[in-house]
């Protein structure tokens, strides 16, 4: 079987993030998404909601598996056989970095890293920026599934009901 994993914290899985797990869901048997755990970030979602927002937006896909790791991305590669990581690129400064990552990974352990540019129309995505609008009331259920939607909008307003 064909096995790769689309690493990421996914703070909250965005359309740019689905995009690039479908593409990877349809060149391999099994895609792993593997939810990195950062003791020292305080996210807006914690890691099980995280895994469950993400395991319901692909369970359509069908071959997608979900589950967090803490350390080094090679070993839990490692553990699970898993030859290939699946990363998006969003612009050149992108790349510079994840290519380090890449040759990095590689010499430890040998695993792979395919590159996949992101579809134009989320090329300037990230979880921050979804954060960040939403608080401020701006739209952004054009970029997030409906379902994450819902809970970023609920976890939103829980917080401000706090302050």
């Amino acid at each position: 079987m064909r096995r790769a994993v689309c690493p990421g914290s996914f703070d909250p899985i965005t359309n740019g993030h689905l995009d690039i797990i479908a593409r990877a869901s349809k060149l391999y048997d099994v895609v792993h998404v593997a939810v990195m755990i950062n003791q020292s970030k305080k996210g807006l979602f914690t890691v099980d909601e995280r895994i469950e927002l993400i395991r319901e937006v692909t369970a359509d896909f069908g071959n997608v598996e979900v589950e967090s790791f803490h350390g080094l991305l090679v070993d839990f590669c490692k553990q699970r056989d898993i030859p290939a990581i699946v990363k998006g690129l969003r612009a050149v400064s992108d790349f510079d970095y994840e290519l380090q990552m890449a040759q990095m990974n590689n010499g430890l352990s040998g695993v792979e890293t395919l590159f996949v540019p992101t579809n134009p129309t989320y090329s300037f995505l990230s979880s921050s920026l979804v954060k960040e609008v939403a608080a401020w009331g701006g739209d952004v259920s054009h970029l997030v599934p409906p379902a994450v939607l819902g809970q970023l909008t609920e976890r939103l307003a829980q917080q401000r009901a706090q302050q």
